[in-house]
């Protein structure tokens, strides 16, 4: 039963919205399908390396892990879980606050990361930027940000959301038109 006052999709928006939908969809199963394939890992589990791979000392607690993969506690803890039997992450206590724990990616999971980033790279790259121009990749990142903004306006603006920057004066590199990345970890 339609609510009166309902603010429905016209044309236009309805069928941006399929397309928005149908692209991040099939876009996520083939980035899926790729890292199985050729690395037998998850997405999930490679973002986790990913983002354990760029903070300081490879380590970050659980918590702050949560935060910057969008993940739920129990759902993250989980995964690390599993990356932890593997052997490519550790958890340990923080030595100043029992309670917090500290997940640390391990060498051999920074080497697994380390092999499997290539192809996923290309496969990032294949699948979604090479398609575009220059001039479509800083629309889209525009609108992503406005669209960030407005579904998690406590961390939206947070440095983790568009990752590392090599820039000489620490200044975020999207800003200057330059794309972010580069930092020379291997998910970038």
């Amino acid at each position: 039963m339609a609510e009166y006052g309902t603010r429905w999709l016209d044309a236009e928006e309805q069928q941006t919205w399929r397309a928005f939908l149908w692209t991040t969809r099939l876009l996520n199963e083939t980035l899926e399908r790729q890292l199985q394939r050729d690395s037998g890992l998850p997405h999930t589990y490679y973002v986790i390396l990913a983002m354990l791979s760029e903070a300081p000392g490879r380590a970050l607690t659980m918590t702050e892990l949560a935060a910057v993969v969008r993940s739920s506690p129990s759902r993250l803890s989980h995964a690390v879980n599993r990356l932890e039997e593997a052997g490519w992450v550790r958890r340990a206590k923080h030595p100043d606050d029992r309670r917090t724990t500290i997940a640390e990616l391990t060498d051999e999971g920074f080497a697994v990361l380390e092999a499997a980033a290539p192809g996923h790279v290309e496969a990032v790259r294949r699948h979604l930027f090479d398609p575009l121009s220059r001039e479509d990749v800083l629309r889209l990142r525009e609108i992503l940000r406005t669209l960030l903004a407005h579904l998690d306006p406590d961390g939206a603006g947070s440095p983790d959301i568009f990752g590392p920057c090599d820039a000489a004066d620490g200044s975020d590199c999207a800003e200057d038109g330059d794309g972010g990345g580069g930092s020379g970890c291997p998910a970038c």
